[in-house]
């Protein structure tokens, strides 16, 4: 593996919360959400049509999420996400979470 690349096991973890980090900051349909990951990592992860409609369809199972259809004055009509008061709590806490991880791994693995 190249030292550039992400490893995929690393991120699918924390699915879940980069999409309810994203939908935090706007609704958004399923291309915009694929789209936004892939900017927001310059290009180096893309995450899948499967894996994106999958985790949405758990999140709004779990009541973190809620869709919407908008209107169809840009083309198609397009199914909305939007983060609930639950979502936005759970991604507060996963985040939180994540940083003592990262903080403890940092510790377990880096060079001194």
């Amino acid at each position: 593996m190249p030292f550039n690349d992400i490893s995929g096991d690393l991120i699918r973890g924390n699915i879940d919360t980069i999409i309810l980090r994203i939908l935090y900051q706007r609704d958004s349909y399923g291309y915009e959400i694929i789209k936004t990951i892939k900017e927001n990592s310059n290009g180096r992860y893309e995450l899948k049509e499967p894996t994106l409609y999958s985790c949405l369809k758990r999140l709004k199972k779990q009541k973190m999420v809620e869709s919407y259809w908008g209107n169809e004055s840009q083309g198609g009509r397009r199914k909305y996400y939007r983060i609930t008061d639950r979502g936005l709590e759970t991604y507060k806490n996963n985040y939180e979470s994540w940083k003592i991880a990262r903080d403890i791994i940092d510790k377990l693995i880096e060079i001194r």
